[in-house]
């Protein structure tokens, strides 16, 4: 992982000096899920455990949910009102019953919005769809 910036504005960290981004305070991963429905943060917590195998992973945690990040964002994790939102940025456009549509970012990146509502759901194929948005963020 490249070096991190912190902004001296938030305190939140960055991959690279002055990125831009909006300053909104960060919090902690257990604030983003106080008060949330168990499964939500089950969920979280096998997404961030496979992550966790394949090398560093920055939690940027906000009050709308965690940013993850590797040498740049892929993923975000959002607290709905009836589901866990996995929000993954993929070079290529992924389909399946948990996801609800995708998104065309910026050349050779799509957003894919994933909805979990049960921790078994971070299966082997969402597990795969980690590890492509991981490398695709370490530019492996």
């Amino acid at each position: 992982m490249v070096g991190r910036w912190i902004c001296p504005a938030c305190d939140r960290e960055f991959g690279s000096a002055h990125q831009a981004h909006l300053c909104v305070p960060g919090c902690t991963v257990d604030e983003v899920f106080s008060g949330r429905p168990p499964y939500q943060r089950a969920a979280y917590d096998r997404i961030i455990e496979h992550l966790k195998t394949l090398g560093p992973v920055h939690e940027d945690a906000v009050t709308v949910g965690v940013f993850l990040k590797a040498d740049r964002k892929l993923a975000e994790v959002r607290p709905k009102a009836r589901s866990l939102l996995l929000y993954l940025i993929l070079p290529r456009v992924i389909t399946g019953p948990l996801v609800g549509r995708a998104e065309r970012i910026a050349a050779g990146r799509f957003g894919h919005y994933v909805k979990l509502t049960d921790p078994a759901q971070v299966d082997a194929q969402v597990k795969a769809w980690l590890t492509e948005a991981y490398d695709v963020a370490e530019e492996r």
